[in-house]
């Protein structure tokens, strides 16, 4: 008999020891905890996968869904500083305590009568909070896939509503090495007569295919939902609804308009179950929030942080840099995992950057400060060095931004990206605004 458990660390640290990999693609072990456990939702369910955008697009949808009067229940992976940021409910991150009894009936369902089942710490957190959401009295229910689509945890509830967001190149080992074979992973949350929401305006062949084999109910960006925008206001016109003269989401940056028109059309294609007014849809997308997505920190010098860890992702950061206008001196605090894309990345927001400071992160899966900056040493040295770029090396993201701070001008910007790693490390110690030389220190 096992010791019982009383905190969430506890819970998180035996979770951690269960599964001999952090990942383990399929559906059956989960499925069959999820089966003893009883699992399903009595509301409806929004299931929202794709590379970049489903942490905005589920956000979008939960803001909008409260100002309607609705009670909705989110769960969202990674987290950024806290494990509990994985759950909001009604708009609230959920309390630890809140979680721990439904880790012990994951635990009391997996084991049960001796038969063991062994889960990962994805899967055990997943179910856990699937639990306390399917027990807590939701109007709408909306998952974030974690990894791929077919086979990740999430897909053990059916969606009434699945989402797909832009898909890009990331997870090859375990998805595909190309757009096609990953959105093939990703088209798996759809369900045979339900709608699918495809807010990629360049999908892969593969995701329409397998809609139209599976008879989901197919709405693509461009044909059955778009929007339009010119510098002061935007657009949205879906099957038989238009919302017009909105003023812009509060999440920046131009990709958000492609997140939000995902979402709307989402809402849309339940408003027979969840009716949604303008004036929710004004509102709630005038208050959404999500840190690390184009964040940019109140002050001088600016400070922008986002989570982009893809080169899909480090494109759009960029393009919304370059929007910001002029900066005498770009700081980039960088840290990102050893298996992505990473020359890609560095190249491409490269000419952004007067002064890297590359850290170190607390993961065994993440690339080295060191190794980062022979990245783009060799990047440089393929361009024939044309530029002049400092270089540092830190041991943990807010040193590297500490670094930043002192070095920066007022007139300067801070970038700090990469992993959740990257961005949590700054916002878990609070952002060192009084560090900056020009306040005197």
């Amino acid at each position: 008999m096992q010791k019982k458990i009383h905190t969430l660390e506890g819970w998180l640290a035996h979770c951690e020891r269960l599964h001999p990999h952090n990942i383990d693609m399929g559906l059956d072990r989960v499925s069959e905890v999820a089966r003893r456990m009883g699992l399903r939702f009595d509301c409806p369910v929004i299931t929202v996968a794709g590379t970049n955008g489903k942490g905005s697009t589920c956000a979008m949808i939960e803001a909008v869904a409260q100002e309607a009067g609705y009670r909705t229940g989110v769960y969202a992976s990674p987290h950024l500083v806290h494990f509990e940021e994985r759950c909001r409910i009604a708009g609230d991150v959920v309390a630890a305590a809140d979680l721990l009894p439904h880790f012990e009936a994951v635990e009391s369902a997996r084991t049960l009568n001796g038969n063991d089942v062994s889960l990962t710490y994805f899967e055990f957190t997943t179910l856990a909070i699937l639990r306390l959401m399917s027990h807590t009295l939701l109007d709408v229910a909306i998952l974030e896939v974690g990894l791929g689509g077919r086979l990740d945890a999430t897909n053990v509830i059916d969606a009434d509503c699945a989402v797909i967001t832009s898909i890009d190149i990331d997870h090859v080992e375990y998805l595909g090495p190309d757009r096609e074979s990953i959105g093939r992973e990703k088209a798996g949350i759809m369900r045979t007569g339900r709608p699918v929401i495809v807010s990629d305006p360049m999908p892969p062949q593969s995701v329409i295919d397998h809609a139209r084999e599976m008879g989901a109910d197919l709405w693509r960006f461009g044909q059955d939902f778009n929007f339009a925008g010119d510098k002061l206001q935007w657009s949205w016109a879906g099957r038989g609804r238009r919302y017009a003269g909105m003023a812009y989401p509060a999440l920046r940056g131009a990709n958000q308009l492609v997140n939000a028109s995902g979402a709307l059309a989402a809402l849309e294609a339940l408003r027979e179950r969840i009716p949604i007014t303008a004036q929710a849809v004004r509102n709630g997308l005038s208050l959404v929030e999500l840190p690390g997505r184009f964040q940019i920190i109140p002050g001088q010098p600016a400070l922008v942080l986002d989570v982009a860890h893809n080169p899909h992702s480090v494109a759009a950061l960029t393009a919304n840099l370059d929007a910001m206008g002029y900066f005498p001196v770009t700081h980039a605090v960088f840290g990102a995992m050893a298996d992505k894309d990473l020359a890609h990345m560095l190249a491409k927001i490269g000419p952004l950057v007067d002064r890297w400071y590359f850290t170190d992160l607390p993961t065994p899966r993440a690339e080295t400060a060191a190794g980062l900056q022979q990245k783009w040493t060799a990047l440089q040295m393929v361009a024939g060095g044309r530029r002049e770029v400092a270089c540092s090396q830190h041991a943990s993201p807010i040193d590297a931004l500490q670094a930043a701070m002192v070095a920066a001008d007022p007139a300067d910007r801070i970038v700090v990206f990469g992993s959740f790693h990257t961005v949590g490390g700054v916002l878990l110690n609070g952002v060192p605004r009084l560090q900056a030389k020009h306040l005197g220190t």
